[in-house]
């Protein structure tokens, strides 16, 4: 059970998942709350404030991608999970280029899913008032690699002069590779510290956030010089 009643707004339009995941959500001790469309969503979103958003894609209205761009460019903290029958890589990829947190595909497993609502919920309190320790490593606070810098204390991070709006979990996961710089990280244990994950879950949900960070830091994203892949091992961060 949850220590405080944490608010969750599902937007989803298709009525039997919408109530089967505020069922099990209530279970669990959050609050919940149902949007049947994209503009009862954004609404709600407003007035309610809730501390997470399940955000499906196809919506009627307003569809969940132009939700998710008006919501964060108000809120770039905020969690928001992709719960979607959007199978498609480019969809994916668009989501998390637009800053979501992370990304389910229909038909889904329950008990993942409330685990992530859970590792989501945790990692956003980290930034109340909070330091975030990384591992078993120091904090650190600044670091500048190539044309990049990044400052976690006041979390943000620039391309040269542009700068780069991070979400929360972006923050976390960056950290998580520059404390460890020059040491491979497998995917299982990416998944297991940034992500909290236990078990063997399938997913390519860091696959999406290098190639976000590629994005941003790396002149030439299909070439990259700090963020590489390790054949059958995963990622190493380098300056």
């Amino acid at each position: 059970m949850c220590n405080s009643k944490k608010k969750i707004l599902l937007v989803e339009d298709e009525f039997h998942i919408a109530e089967g995941l505020r069922f099990n959500l209530d279970l669990k001790g959050y609050e919940v709350n149902i949007a049947k469309d994209g503009l009862v969503g954004l609404e709600m979103w407003r007035k309610w404030k809730p501390d997470l958003i399940v955000l499906d894609l196809m919506l009627p209205a307003m569809d969940g991608f132009d939700l998710l761009e008006h919501i964060r460019k108000e809120d770039e903290r905020l969690p928001i999970i992709i719960l979607s029958a959007k199978l498609e890589a480019k969809d994916k990829v668009r989501c998390f280029s637009k800053g979501v947190d992370d990304y389910m595909s229909k038909p889904f497993d329950l008990n993942e899913f409330l685990l992530r609502i859970e590792r989501l919920l945790k990692r956003s309190s980290w930034g109340d008032g909070q330091k975030e320790i990384v591992g078993e490593s120091e904090a650190i606070e600044k670091i500048v690699f190539g044309s990049n810098r990044v400052d976690f204390t006041k979390n943000e991070a620039f391309n040269g002069s542009e700068a780069i709006n991070l979400t929360t979990q972006e923050i976390k996961l960056l950290k998580l590779f520059i404390t460890n710089e020059g040491v491979p990280l497998s995917r299982q244990y990416l998944l297991e510290t940034g992500w909290g994950y236990q078990g063997e879950i399938s997913t390519r949900t860091v696959d999406n956030f290098i190639v976000r960070f590629r994005k941003y830091f790396e002149k030439d994203p299909k070439n990259p010089i700090y963020f590489r892949s390790l054949r059958a091992v995963g990622y190493v961060f380098n300056r």
